[in-house]
């Protein structure tokens, strides 16, 4: 059997090489199919990466209050959207000293600007860096983890001391091939001290994360006055059995800061962490779903391309068919080599998609500056995919090819 199995083989490639020019297009036909399966379901493998890292760090029992909720920030450019007033410094202070939920931590921050430029001696970054203003429980309450250094204390921000904690990208830039700590950036005129170091975090959406440079809040306030600032109040509590009813309490302390009365709609939005990443997690779901109907489709125009030109093989070869049948070939060998002549080209096109597709999932791994997750659903999807198309293809070429009469295609010309 496996004598057999050589020598199709070897006739295989020797039809292969004859018709090369129409063997790399079907190769390149069952390729795209390919590449389009395991390139979308790749890239999407990435996302759920992104997705689950950054908001796993943050844990299940946080939520956050803002001028908007996640699915209002979608939609708020039509024309009937809500729009909300912002969350004000008083308002944000009085959520902080009304909101008094058994194990609860809340914390203040806001963008006080992007696009700063940050200097160090006589060095400077470009005018990317982004700074916030928050509090002592920003850092726990976001997820976010120091690796040198420590976090804000309360004298820190009592004090308004001129500290700051900076993302991981410093060290690669700025503050390269030296210890950060202790060392004084300055910001638009004003010196702070390095106290801290965040752990990498990568980009999310495009926001690069390391980019950021954290002051004390009041600090922020002095140097950043800007109209209509939003500020942002993000809650933790003390595990994730307790958070319905903190969410709850939240509300109704956000309800009275904002003075409304009851039949009056919320006029802020409320971000659970783990409602959050649910439903990032079923767009991705959506994308996978687009990703299966894709395939399909362009496989199976690449195995009714594929068994096209096998079948014209077929017709091509109808006197070698014949001469190898007159020679003592049985209907099962002549199937056999023809099924095996679609089985290496059906390889070929795989291992070309399946090259592209990681390609393509490695490429947006790197735009989302992430590890890239091996995708064992993709991988596993092209293999089925590999030989949905041989069997479906190459059945009817070999059986037509087998049932020749022998007589009949010795007469083809």
């Amino acid at each position: 059997m496996f004598s057999l199995f050589r020598e199709n083989t070897k006739i295989a490639f020797g039809s292969i090489k004859s018709q090369l020019l129409r063997t790399i297009l079907t190769v390149l036909i069952i390729g795209i199919g390919i590449w389009a399966l395991v390139g979308i379901l790749a890239a999407v493998a990435v996302l759920e990466s992104t997705i689950t890292g950054n908001f796993a760090a943050m844990g299940t029992n946080t939520f956050s209050i803002s001028r908007y909720d996640f699915s209002e920030q979608i939609g708020r450019n039509s024309q009937n959207a809500k729009v909300n007033p912002v969350i004000s410094y008083p308002q944000a202070k009085e959520f902080q000293s009304k909101y008094n939920y058994p194990l609860s931590t809340v914390s203040l921050s806001f963008n006080a600007a992007s696009s700063v430029e940050v200097k160090y001696e006589a060095q400077k970054t470009d005018p990317e860096i982004t700074v916030v203003g928050a509090d002592e429980y920003f850092l726990p309450n976001s997820g976010l983890e120091t690796t040198k250094g420590r976090n804000f204390n309360t004298f820190d921000i009592s004090n308004n001391n001129y500290v700051c904690i900076v993302g991981s990208d410093f060290e690669k830039g700025l503050l390269k091939d030296v210890n950060p700590i202790d060392k004084i950036i300055s910001v638009r005129g004003a010196r702070f001290r390095v106290i801290g170091v965040l752990k990498e975090m990568g980009s999310t959406f495009g926001n690069r994360q390391d980019l950021r440079m954290i002051i004390p809040i009041q600090v922020a306030r002095s140097l950043f006055t800007t109209p209509n600032i939003d500020y942002e109040i993000k809650v933790k509590t003390g595990n994730q059995d307790m958070l319905d009813s903190a969410v709850d309490e939240a509300i109704l302390t956000m309800r009275r800061v904002r003075k409304l009365n009851p039949v009056t709609d919320d006029n802020f939005g409320i971000e659970r962490s783990d409602e959050l990443l649910e439903t990032l997690l079923s767009q991705t779901e959506t994308l996978s779903i687009a990703a299966w109907v894709i395939g399909i489709i362009t496989v199976f125009g690449s195995s009714i391309a594929l068994m096209n030109i096998m079948l014209v093989s077929v017709t091509e070869r109808t006197r070698e068919i014949g001469v190898r049948k007159s020679l003592g070939a049985t209907k099962n060998t002549i199937a056999l080599q023809f099924f095996t002549e679609t089985l290496i080209i059906s390889i070929f096109g795989g291992a070309v998609g399946m090259f592209l597709g990681l390609l393509t999932g490695y490429g947006v791994s790197l735009m989302f500056e992430v590890a890239f997750p091996i995708p064992w659903m993709a991988i596993s999807a092209a293999l089925t995919t590999i030989i949905i198309v041989t069997l479906f293809s190459g059945s009817y070429p070999a059986v037509k090819a087998a049932a020749l009469d022998p007589v009949e295609a010795l007469r083809y010309e």
